[in-house]
């Protein structure tokens, strides 16, 4: 209750603090001694009392009034990074503002939210704070307020006035790297070796089929460097070649409609990840979630894969298509459409139907992935402990 009310009073007028109520205490004191003896220095005592309890609870909130504060972009970033966070803090009054703190109120830390003390911020000038926060795991993170909080000049009242400054960033699912992975290159084995063809003129050719250009990095062929935009830019750049892809489509379902383990719901969204940055470089990938239906395009299946949450309302039906169904229901596997694969998180007995993964929360799951063999995935799912909560990511 106290804790509430002093929130209040910081937050819509002014708070006095420890010294403030002492200071109070006295000037009472020096005006009861002063009406009692008649002393005109104890009144002098008692009046210059009450005019700085005036000014400290009147300064305060007029010194950060016409401060005003904006927020930069906040770029995404995969989990297991840090977010960068970038505020101006702007003072456009011709007086010198001081001793104010800053506090960016985040989702991310509610508890502990970011805080900086600005000393000073000259006339008409600005301030810009930077800080850095670690990312754990893969969300839409959003930012609405920030406080400004301030007992200058003389520290007897404090308070708290907000601006509005919202921001969203997203946090995207790890990927992890694989050399190969059997259960796209099976479904995408159709008319390979006339792709596979294609893809060699391609890279042996050096005019006309040039897609973008890319800084060099250690290991690209000396062939592929663009020496005249190199020469230009004074670095080498390289060349990106199209990749002819046969038209073949692949879509990713994650089962989001589904009732999941937490872990194994973030291990899926990981999984969906690395599929699809895997198949992007060889098929025509896409990604459909019950939340969303089809979707594609890099930066919105990782916005998607960022915000996606398990048990959403379905708003749409699996597709009708072979597909790479990520789910925690067996009984979502025997309903697939024909030459679908399937990668299953659960610990119920089952009979496997088709090419597919069950998950075993023992082994890494990189190198789960990446098996060759995927008929030795398939035996019967209780067999595995369900004490092995913690999947392994390499």
């Amino acid at each position: 209750m106290l804790n509430r009310i002093t929130n209040w009073l910081e937050t819509n007028w002014a708070n006095p603090a420890y010294a403030a109520w002492l200071l109070t205490i006295l000037t009472i004191c020096f005006f009861g001694a002063a009406t009692n003896t008649m002393a005109g220095w104890l009144y002098v005592l008692s009046g210059v009392g009450m005019a700085l309890l005036g000014v400290g609870a009147v300064l305060p909130a007029r010194s950060i009034r016409a401060i005003t504060i904006t927020r930069e972009p906040i770029l995404p970033v995969t989990a297991g990074t840090e977010l960068e966070i970038a505020l101006t803090i702007h003072n456009p009054t011709q007086h010198l503002q001081a001793l104010f703190q800053v506090q960016d109120l985040t989702t991310l830390r509610r508890l502990n939210p970011p805080v900086t003390t600005v000393e000073q911020v000259l006339p008409q000038n600005k301030y810009r704070w930077v800080y850095r926060m670690a990312t754990e795991q893969r969300g839409v993170y959003q930012w609405e307020k920030v406080a400004i909080r301030s007992g200058a000049p003389i520290g007897l009242f404090w308070c708290q006035r907000f601006r509005q400054v919202p921001a969203i960033a997203y946090v995207y699912p790890q990927a992890l790297k694989l050399d190969r992975c059997p259960l796209i290159d099976e479904m995408g084995s159709t008319d390979r070796s006339d792709r596979q063809f294609s893809n060699r003129h391609l890279e042996s050719a050096n005019e006309g089929i040039t897609r973008s250009l890319r800084p060099y990095r250690y290991g690209d062929p000396m062939r592929s460097i663009h020496w005249r935009t190199s020469a230009r830019y004074g670095e080498f750049q390289v060349r990106e070649l199209e990749i002819d892809r046969g038209g073949q489509d692949l879509i990713i379902y994650l089962d989001s409609g589904a009732n999941w383990n937490a872990a194994d719901f973030e291990q899926a969204v990981i999984v969906a990840c690395t599929l699809y940055f895997y198949a992007d470089a060889r098929l025509n990938v896409k990604l459909s979630t019950a939340g969303t239906g089809l979707i594609s395009g890099t930066q919105r299946v990782l916005e998607t894969l960022a915000a996606v949450q398990m048990a959403e309302p379905a708003q749409t039906q699996i597709p009708s298509v072979p597909v790479i169904c990520l789910t925690s229901q067996p009984q979502q596997v025997e309903t697939l459409p024909a030459g679908s694969r399937w990668i299953l998180w659960t610990q119920e007995r089952f009979t496997p139907t088709g090419a597919g993964i069950a998950i075993d929360r023992s082994q890494p799951l990189q190198q789960q992935l990446s098996s060759l063999n995927l008929a030795s995935n398939r035996a019967a799912v209780d067999t595995r402990s369900p004490s092995n909560q913690n999947p392994h990511l390499n």
